[in-house]
Protein backbone atom coordinates (compact mmCIF):
# COMPACT_ATOMS: atom_id res chain seq x y z
CA UNK A 1 0.00 0.00 0.00
CA UNK A 2 3.17 2.13 0.30
CA UNK A 3 6.42 1.92 -1.38
CA UNK A 4 7.82 1.00 2.01
CA UNK A 5 5.68 -2.17 2.38
CA UNK A 6 6.07 -5.11 -0.66
CA UNK A 7 2.32 -6.06 -1.60
CA UNK A 8 1.50 -8.33 -4.23
CA UNK A 9 -1.87 -9.45 -4.46
CA UNK A 10 -3.11 -12.69 -4.34
CA UNK A 11 0.62 -13.91 -2.69
CA UNK A 12 -0.28 -14.41 0.93
CA UNK A 13 3.04 -14.20 1.96
CA UNK A 14 2.85 -10.46 1.75
CA UNK A 15 0.43 -7.80 3.79
CA UNK A 16 -3.00 -7.48 2.15
CA UNK A 17 -3.78 -5.51 -0.93
CA UNK A 18 -6.05 -2.82 0.02
CA UNK A 19 -8.53 -4.15 -2.30
CA UNK A 20 -8.97 -7.32 0.22
CA UNK A 21 -9.06 -5.00 2.75
CA UNK A 22 -12.26 -3.07 1.27
CA UNK A 23 -13.66 -6.00 0.51
CA UNK A 24 -13.63 -7.46 3.86
CA UNK A 25 -15.08 -3.87 5.66
CA UNK A 26 -17.71 -3.97 2.66
CA UNK A 27 -19.32 -7.56 3.23
CA UNK A 28 -19.74 -6.26 6.28
CA UNK A 29 -21.89 -2.73 5.54
CA UNK A 30 -23.88 -5.07 3.13
CA UNK A 31 -24.78 -7.35 5.31
CA UNK A 32 -26.06 -4.57 8.14
CA UNK A 33 -28.54 -2.78 5.45
CA UNK A 34 -29.34 -4.58 2.30
CA UNK A 35 -32.00 -6.16 3.53
CA UNK A 36 -33.52 -3.44 4.98
CA UNK A 37 -36.09 -2.35 1.99
CA UNK A 38 -37.78 -5.71 2.70
CA UNK A 39 -38.53 -5.12 6.43
CA UNK A 40 -42.19 -4.36 5.52
CA UNK A 41 -42.65 -7.69 3.20
CA UNK A 42 -40.76 -9.92 5.70
CA UNK A 43 -42.90 -8.57 8.59
CA UNK A 44 -45.59 -10.13 7.14
CA UNK A 45 -43.77 -12.89 5.56
CA UNK A 46 -43.43 -13.88 9.23
CA UNK A 47 -46.69 -12.88 10.89
CA UNK A 48 -45.25 -10.21 13.32
CA UNK A 49 -44.84 -6.19 13.60
CA UNK A 50 -42.31 -4.31 12.81
CA UNK A 51 -41.13 -3.31 15.75
CA UNK A 52 -40.32 -7.57 16.14
CA UNK A 53 -38.74 -7.24 12.51
CA UNK A 54 -36.72 -4.12 13.30
CA UNK A 55 -35.03 -6.07 15.98
CA UNK A 56 -33.31 -7.81 13.27
CA UNK A 57 -31.40 -4.78 13.30
CA UNK A 58 -30.96 -4.25 16.73
CA UNK A 59 -29.89 -8.23 17.39
CA UNK A 60 -27.39 -7.66 14.41
CA UNK A 61 -25.98 -4.81 15.77
CA UNK A 62 -25.71 -5.80 19.13
CA UNK A 63 -23.92 -9.46 17.94
CA UNK A 64 -21.61 -7.42 16.52
CA UNK A 65 -20.77 -4.81 19.68
CA UNK A 66 -20.18 -8.96 21.70
CA UNK A 67 -18.00 -10.57 19.54
CA UNK A 68 -15.97 -7.16 18.97
CA UNK A 69 -14.60 -8.00 22.48
CA UNK A 70 -13.59 -11.31 21.57
CA UNK A 71 -12.16 -10.68 18.38
CA UNK A 72 -9.89 -8.19 19.13
CA UNK A 73 -7.95 -10.06 21.83
CA UNK A 74 -8.21 -13.24 20.07
CA UNK A 75 -6.35 -12.22 16.62
CA UNK A 76 -3.93 -10.11 18.77
CA UNK A 77 -3.06 -13.70 20.67
CA UNK A 78 -3.71 -15.99 17.59
CA UNK A 79 -3.08 -13.69 14.33
CA UNK A 80 -5.80 -11.25 11.92
CA UNK A 81 -5.50 -14.26 9.24
CA UNK A 82 -7.44 -17.17 11.11
CA UNK A 83 -9.80 -15.05 12.69
CA UNK A 84 -11.10 -13.47 9.50
CA UNK A 85 -11.58 -17.02 7.98
CA UNK A 86 -13.35 -18.37 10.62
CA UNK A 87 -15.76 -15.52 10.83
CA UNK A 88 -16.20 -15.67 6.68
CA UNK A 89 -16.97 -19.05 7.05
CA UNK A 90 -19.69 -18.66 9.75
CA UNK A 91 -21.11 -15.96 7.87
CA UNK A 92 -21.53 -17.66 4.58
CA UNK A 93 -23.76 -20.69 6.53
CA UNK A 94 -25.59 -18.43 8.95
CA UNK A 95 -27.03 -16.37 5.26
CA UNK A 96 -27.98 -19.54 4.08
CA UNK A 97 -29.76 -20.63 7.14
CA UNK A 98 -31.64 -17.07 7.08
CA UNK A 99 -33.31 -18.23 4.14
CA UNK A 100 -34.93 -20.96 5.87
CA UNK A 101 -35.83 -19.96 8.91
CA UNK A 102 -39.34 -21.13 9.83
CA UNK A 103 -40.01 -18.67 12.47
CA UNK A 104 -38.91 -14.62 13.31
CA UNK A 105 -37.40 -16.23 16.77
CA UNK A 106 -34.87 -18.31 14.21
CA UNK A 107 -34.69 -15.51 11.97
CA UNK A 108 -33.26 -13.41 14.68
CA UNK A 109 -31.14 -15.75 16.47
CA UNK A 110 -29.61 -16.40 12.83
CA UNK A 111 -28.91 -12.79 12.66
CA UNK A 112 -27.09 -12.77 15.62
CA UNK A 113 -24.53 -15.33 14.23
CA UNK A 114 -24.72 -13.87 11.11
CA UNK A 115 -23.25 -10.59 12.71
CA UNK A 116 -19.39 -12.30 13.26
CA UNK A 117 -18.82 -10.80 9.10
CA UNK A 118 -17.91 -7.91 11.62
CA UNK A 119 -14.40 -9.68 12.35
CA UNK A 120 -13.36 -8.14 9.24
CA UNK A 121 -14.04 -4.83 9.20
CA UNK A 122 -12.31 -4.86 12.65
CA UNK A 123 -9.59 -6.36 11.38
CA UNK A 124 -9.09 -4.51 8.47
CA UNK A 125 -8.11 -1.69 10.53
CA UNK A 126 -6.23 -3.67 13.31
CA UNK A 127 -4.40 -4.92 9.71
CA UNK A 128 -3.73 -0.72 8.76
CA UNK A 129 -2.90 -0.17 12.32
CA UNK A 130 -0.31 -2.74 11.95
CA UNK A 131 1.75 -1.57 8.82
CA UNK A 132 1.00 2.55 9.57
CA UNK A 133 1.88 5.00 12.28
CA UNK A 134 -1.28 6.73 13.79
CA UNK A 135 -1.54 9.73 11.28
CA UNK A 136 -1.11 7.74 7.70
CA UNK A 137 -3.30 5.00 9.45
CA UNK A 138 -6.40 7.09 9.31
CA UNK A 139 -5.21 8.36 5.96
CA UNK A 140 -5.22 4.47 4.65
CA UNK A 141 -8.55 3.80 6.89
CA UNK A 142 -10.19 6.38 5.51
CA UNK A 143 -9.00 4.97 1.48
CA UNK A 144 -10.34 1.54 2.56
CA UNK A 145 -13.83 2.83 3.95
CA UNK A 146 -13.83 5.29 1.16
CA UNK A 147 -14.07 1.71 -0.92
CA UNK A 148 -16.57 0.23 0.93
CA UNK A 149 -18.87 3.37 0.90
CA UNK A 150 -19.67 1.87 -2.57
CA UNK A 151 -21.80 -1.00 -0.43
CA UNK A 152 -24.08 0.48 1.77
CA UNK A 153 -24.85 3.47 -1.10
CA UNK A 154 -25.92 0.63 -3.50
CA UNK A 155 -27.03 -2.35 -1.11
CA UNK A 156 -30.20 -1.02 -0.44
CA UNK A 157 -31.09 -0.45 -4.05
CA UNK A 158 -29.98 -3.72 -4.86
CA UNK A 159 -31.80 -5.29 -1.98
CA UNK A 160 -35.21 -3.65 -2.97
CA UNK A 161 -34.69 -4.46 -6.33
CA UNK A 162 -34.50 -8.01 -5.73
CA UNK A 163 -37.36 -8.12 -2.48
CA UNK A 164 -39.47 -6.82 -6.10
CA UNK A 165 -37.91 -9.43 -8.45
CA UNK A 166 -37.91 -12.66 -6.22
CA UNK A 167 -39.08 -12.12 -2.53
CA UNK A 168 -36.55 -11.22 0.09
CA UNK A 169 -34.69 -14.35 0.38
CA UNK A 170 -32.72 -13.86 -2.40
CA UNK A 171 -30.74 -10.76 -0.71
CA UNK A 172 -29.52 -13.53 1.53
CA UNK A 173 -28.92 -15.88 -1.17
CA UNK A 174 -26.68 -13.25 -2.46
CA UNK A 175 -24.69 -12.19 0.31
CA UNK A 176 -23.94 -15.99 0.78
CA UNK A 177 -22.74 -15.67 -2.72
CA UNK A 178 -20.71 -12.75 -1.83
CA UNK A 179 -19.36 -14.29 1.20
CA UNK A 180 -17.66 -16.82 -0.48
CA UNK A 181 -16.14 -14.82 -3.11
CA UNK A 182 -14.55 -12.58 -0.43
CA UNK A 183 -13.70 -15.55 1.69
CA UNK A 184 -11.64 -16.94 -1.55
CA UNK A 185 -9.51 -13.66 -1.96
CA UNK A 186 -9.04 -13.52 1.75
CA UNK A 187 -7.70 -17.20 1.99
CA UNK A 188 -5.10 -16.13 -1.64
CA UNK A 189 -4.44 -12.67 -0.41
CA UNK A 190 -4.37 -11.97 3.05
CA UNK A 191 -0.84 -12.21 4.39
CA UNK A 192 -0.55 -12.13 8.72
CA UNK A 193 0.43 -8.34 10.12
CA UNK A 194 0.37 -9.42 13.30
CA UNK A 195 3.71 -10.14 13.87
CA UNK A 196 4.11 -10.36 17.50
CA UNK A 197 2.23 -11.93 19.64
CA UNK A 198 0.38 -10.98 22.68
CA UNK A 199 -0.01 -12.89 25.86
CA UNK A 200 -2.73 -15.72 26.73
CA UNK A 201 -6.38 -14.51 25.52
CA UNK A 202 -6.68 -13.79 29.40
CA UNK A 203 -3.89 -12.00 29.31
CA UNK A 204 -5.69 -9.87 26.92
CA UNK A 205 -8.74 -9.44 28.58
CA UNK A 206 -6.81 -8.45 31.35
CA UNK A 207 -5.30 -5.13 29.53
CA UNK A 208 -8.99 -3.83 28.48
CA UNK A 209 -9.24 -1.84 32.03
CA UNK A 210 -5.87 -0.25 31.19
CA UNK A 211 -7.66 0.75 27.85
CA UNK A 212 -10.66 2.20 29.40
CA UNK A 213 -8.57 3.96 31.84
CA UNK A 214 -7.59 6.30 29.33
CA UNK A 215 -9.41 9.48 28.88
CA UNK A 216 -7.89 9.55 25.28
CA UNK A 217 -9.02 6.20 24.53
CA UNK A 218 -12.88 7.46 26.07
CA UNK A 219 -12.58 10.89 24.03
CA UNK A 220 -11.94 8.66 20.56
CA UNK A 221 -14.57 5.94 21.34
CA UNK A 222 -17.50 8.57 22.51
CA UNK A 223 -16.67 10.57 19.67
CA UNK A 224 -17.06 7.44 17.45
CA UNK A 225 -19.73 5.89 19.40
CA UNK A 226 -21.85 9.07 19.39
CA UNK A 227 -21.31 9.65 15.00
CA UNK A 228 -22.38 6.36 14.36
CA UNK A 229 -25.21 6.17 17.29
CA UNK A 230 -26.92 8.62 14.65
CA UNK A 231 -26.30 6.45 11.54
CA UNK A 232 -27.65 3.76 13.16
CA UNK A 233 -30.81 5.31 15.14
CA UNK A 234 -31.02 6.17 10.60
CA UNK A 235 -31.07 2.73 10.24
CA UNK A 236 -33.66 1.44 12.62
CA UNK A 237 -36.10 4.37 11.50
CA UNK A 238 -35.48 5.07 8.46
CA UNK A 239 -37.77 1.91 7.03
CA UNK A 240 -40.77 2.99 8.63
CA UNK A 241 -40.15 6.87 7.86
CA UNK A 242 -40.01 6.23 4.33
CA UNK A 243 -42.75 3.40 3.68
CA UNK A 244 -45.42 4.65 6.26
CA UNK A 245 -44.85 8.51 6.04
CA UNK A 246 -44.00 8.98 2.93
CA UNK A 247 -45.49 5.87 1.09
CA UNK A 248 -42.71 4.77 -0.89
CA UNK A 249 -42.58 0.99 -2.32
CA UNK A 250 -39.31 -1.02 -1.10
CA UNK A 251 -37.80 -0.27 -4.56
CA UNK A 252 -37.98 3.47 -4.26
CA UNK A 253 -36.86 3.36 -0.33
CA UNK A 254 -33.45 1.49 -1.34
CA UNK A 255 -32.65 3.85 -3.76
CA UNK A 256 -33.55 7.21 -1.34
CA UNK A 257 -32.02 4.98 1.63
CA UNK A 258 -28.19 5.09 0.79
CA UNK A 259 -27.90 9.17 0.76
CA UNK A 260 -26.29 8.80 4.01
CA UNK A 261 -23.21 6.72 1.45
CA UNK A 262 -22.82 9.51 -0.46
CA UNK A 263 -21.67 12.05 1.77
CA UNK A 264 -19.68 8.90 3.48
CA UNK A 265 -17.84 8.47 0.82
CA UNK A 266 -16.85 12.20 0.35
CA UNK A 267 -15.97 11.94 4.46
CA UNK A 268 -13.66 9.19 3.62
CA UNK A 269 -12.07 10.56 0.74
CA UNK A 270 -11.48 14.27 2.61
CA UNK A 271 -9.56 11.66 5.48
CA UNK A 272 -7.77 10.43 2.82
CA UNK A 273 -6.37 13.33 1.35
CA UNK A 274 -6.23 15.75 4.16
CA UNK A 275 -5.66 13.39 7.67
CA UNK A 276 -2.33 13.61 7.56
CA UNK A 277 -1.76 17.11 6.56
CA UNK A 278 -4.50 18.49 9.18
CA UNK A 279 -3.51 15.51 11.84
CA UNK A 280 -7.16 13.10 13.09
CA UNK A 281 -8.63 16.00 15.98
CA UNK A 282 -9.24 18.31 13.50
CA UNK A 283 -10.67 15.65 10.99
CA UNK A 284 -12.82 14.74 13.98
CA UNK A 285 -14.33 18.36 15.39
CA UNK A 286 -15.07 18.94 11.66
CA UNK A 287 -16.57 15.82 10.62
CA UNK A 288 -18.58 15.78 14.04
CA UNK A 289 -19.78 19.74 13.40
CA UNK A 290 -21.16 18.85 9.64
CA UNK A 291 -23.23 15.85 11.19
CA UNK A 292 -24.73 18.03 14.07
CA UNK A 293 -25.52 21.14 11.43
CA UNK A 294 -27.15 18.57 8.55
CA UNK A 295 -29.50 16.95 11.53
CA UNK A 296 -30.50 20.10 13.31
CA UNK A 297 -31.17 22.03 9.65
CA UNK A 298 -33.35 18.54 8.97
CA UNK A 299 -34.74 18.95 12.15
CA UNK A 300 -36.19 22.77 11.75
CA UNK A 301 -37.41 21.69 8.51
CA UNK A 302 -39.54 19.38 9.63
CA UNK A 303 -40.84 21.38 12.79
CA UNK A 304 -42.10 23.86 10.44
CA UNK A 305 -43.93 21.84 8.60
CA UNK A 306 -41.59 21.65 5.45
CA UNK A 307 -40.38 18.49 5.13
CA UNK A 308 -40.41 15.74 2.64
CA UNK A 309 -38.66 12.51 1.09
CA UNK A 310 -36.39 14.95 -0.88
CA UNK A 311 -35.29 16.92 2.48
CA UNK A 312 -35.55 14.18 4.97
CA UNK A 313 -33.16 11.83 3.11
CA UNK A 314 -31.39 14.81 1.54
CA UNK A 315 -29.79 15.98 4.84
CA UNK A 316 -28.96 12.59 5.88
CA UNK A 317 -25.89 12.78 3.48
CA UNK A 318 -24.51 14.85 6.53
CA UNK A 319 -24.79 12.47 8.71
CA UNK A 320 -22.35 10.37 6.01
CA UNK A 321 -19.98 13.03 5.70
CA UNK A 322 -19.68 13.33 9.50
CA UNK A 323 -19.08 9.27 9.89
CA UNK A 324 -16.72 9.59 6.85
CA UNK A 325 -14.88 12.25 8.63
CA UNK A 326 -14.33 10.92 11.62
CA UNK A 327 -14.83 7.01 12.18
CA UNK A 328 -11.42 6.65 10.47
CA UNK A 329 -9.70 9.40 12.17
CA UNK A 330 -11.22 8.51 15.57
CA UNK A 331 -10.12 4.42 15.32
CA UNK A 332 -6.66 5.56 14.32
CA UNK A 333 -6.88 7.24 17.55
CA UNK A 334 -8.39 4.44 19.85
CA UNK A 335 -5.55 2.27 17.91
CA UNK A 336 -3.02 4.72 18.67
CA UNK A 337 -3.50 4.74 22.35
CA UNK A 338 -1.90 1.17 22.87
CA UNK A 339 -0.63 0.35 19.46
CA UNK A 340 0.61 -3.11 21.10
CA UNK A 341 -3.12 -3.53 21.99
CA UNK A 342 -4.41 -2.23 18.73
CA UNK A 343 -6.53 -5.61 18.07
CA UNK A 344 -8.07 -5.72 21.27
CA UNK A 345 -8.30 -1.44 21.45
CA UNK A 346 -10.40 -2.12 17.69
CA UNK A 347 -12.77 -4.69 19.46
CA UNK A 348 -13.65 -2.94 22.44
CA UNK A 349 -13.87 0.76 20.77
CA UNK A 350 -16.27 -0.90 18.16
CA UNK A 351 -17.93 -2.91 21.09
CA UNK A 352 -18.84 0.48 22.92
CA UNK A 353 -19.47 1.75 19.56
CA UNK A 354 -22.07 -0.66 18.07
CA UNK A 355 -23.61 -1.33 21.30
CA UNK A 356 -24.52 2.17 21.93
CA UNK A 357 -25.80 2.20 17.92
CA UNK A 358 -28.37 -1.10 18.57
CA UNK A 359 -29.93 0.84 21.42
CA UNK A 360 -30.58 3.76 19.76
CA UNK A 361 -31.57 1.69 16.46
CA UNK A 362 -34.74 0.07 18.84
CA UNK A 363 -35.00 3.24 20.31
CA UNK A 364 -35.85 4.84 17.20
CA UNK A 365 -37.45 2.03 16.29
CA UNK A 366 -40.46 2.52 19.01
CA UNK A 367 -39.94 6.56 18.85
CA UNK A 368 -42.44 6.39 15.51
CA UNK A 369 -45.58 5.13 15.62
CA UNK A 370 -48.66 6.53 13.77
CA UNK A 371 -49.00 10.09 13.06
CA UNK A 372 -45.75 10.96 14.93
CA UNK A 373 -43.94 11.43 11.22
CA UNK A 374 -40.08 11.73 11.10
CA UNK A 375 -40.01 14.53 13.96
CA UNK A 376 -39.23 11.93 16.76
CA UNK A 377 -35.76 10.11 14.52
CA UNK A 378 -34.60 13.86 13.80
CA UNK A 379 -34.55 14.42 17.60
CA UNK A 380 -33.11 11.57 18.69
CA UNK A 381 -30.35 11.97 15.76
CA UNK A 382 -29.96 15.49 16.66
CA UNK A 383 -29.29 14.89 20.04
CA UNK A 384 -26.84 11.95 19.68
CA UNK A 385 -24.90 14.41 16.97
CA UNK A 386 -24.62 16.89 19.46
CA UNK A 387 -23.43 14.91 21.98
CA UNK A 388 -20.51 13.62 19.32
CA UNK A 389 -19.44 17.28 18.70
CA UNK A 390 -18.64 17.53 22.48
CA UNK A 391 -16.94 14.48 22.74
CA UNK A 392 -14.56 15.53 19.77
CA UNK A 393 -13.79 18.84 21.80
CA UNK A 394 -13.17 17.69 24.86
CA UNK A 395 -10.62 14.95 23.18
CA UNK A 396 -9.00 17.82 21.61
CA UNK A 397 -8.45 19.46 24.90
CA UNK A 398 -7.36 15.97 26.57
CA UNK A 399 -4.66 15.50 23.58
CA UNK A 400 -3.49 19.58 24.11
CA UNK A 401 -2.98 19.19 28.23
CA UNK A 402 -1.10 15.88 27.32
CA UNK A 403 0.98 17.80 24.73
CA UNK A 404 1.55 20.43 26.93
CA UNK A 405 2.57 18.05 30.20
Amino acid sequence: MTDKIAVRFLDRTTPPHISTLILLAGISALAMNMFLPSLPGMTAYFGTDYATMQLSVAFYLAGNAVLQLFIGPVSDRYGRRPVILFGGAVFIAASLACIFAPTVEIFLALRVVQAIVISGLVLSRAVVRDMFPQDQAASMIGYVTMGMAVAPMIAPAVGGALDALYGWKATFLVLALLGILVQVIVWRDLGETAVSRAGSFADQLREYPELLGSRRFWGYCLSAAFTSGAFFAYLGGAPYVGTEVYGMSPSTLGLFFGAPAIGYMAGNFITGRYSVRFGINAMIVWGSSLSAFGLMTSLLIALLGLSGPFTFFGFMIFVGLGNGMVLPNATSGMLSVRPRLAGSASGLGGAIMIGGGAALSVLAGHLLTAGTGAAPLLWLMSITSALSMVSALYTVRRDRAMTAA
